[in-house]
């Protein structure tokens, strides 16, 4: 898969493409760690939310179960109280397969809050969920997108070549 390396000044461009398209104000920022701390933080404090929450979710790969099959683990997920009768936009960087938003997104329903969702990159062709997308995001690709915050130091990469 074609890679593409992102800049911050790339990261700037996509947040500004994303902004316009906010047209109502939302209560609270859900961010999922880890993708979408960066662009999530830029968002809410380019919008002055404060009421910034965030959710971590694994997908075991048990022997055997086909990775799509996998029963997602919440490793840590704000209680229904701090989310019931909000509007909360859930922010991460990518819609690659979809689990990870729409398992977060259902949460987040199943508390009692009114979830909207935005990424960065939305990929339609690998998503698991053909009649859903994000309510907003900056950019449609089907490449390996690099963040700059998954660089190390010296642009070496964070993740194995093999990986990619």
């Amino acid at each position: 898969m074609e890679r593409e390396i992102l800049s911050w000044e790339d990261v700037d461009a996509l947040i500004d493409v994303l902004l316009p398209q906010f047209t109502h104000s939302f209560d609270a920022l859900l961010l999922i760690t880890r993708g979408g701390i960066v662009p999530g933080g830029i968002i809410a404090e380019a919008l002055d939310i404060r009421y910034v929450l965030t959710a971590a979710v694994h997908f075991p790969e048990p022997p055997g179960v086909e990775k799509r099959f996998a029963w997602p683990t919440f490793l840590q997920f704000p209680e229904d109280a701090l989310l019931q009768g909000k509007q909360v936009l859930i922010v991460d960087d990518v819609w690659d397969d979809g689990r990870t938003i729409m398992t977060v997104r259902g949460r987040v329903e199943q508390a009692g809050g009114y979830p909207e969702m935005a990424v960065l990159h939305y990929k339609p062709d690998q998503s698991l969920f053909p009649k859903h997308r994000p309510d907003y995001y900056a950019a449609v690709t089907n490449k390996w997108i690099v963040y700059p915050w998954e660089l190390r130091r010296g642009g070496e990469m964070v993740r194995p070549i093999s990986t990619l």
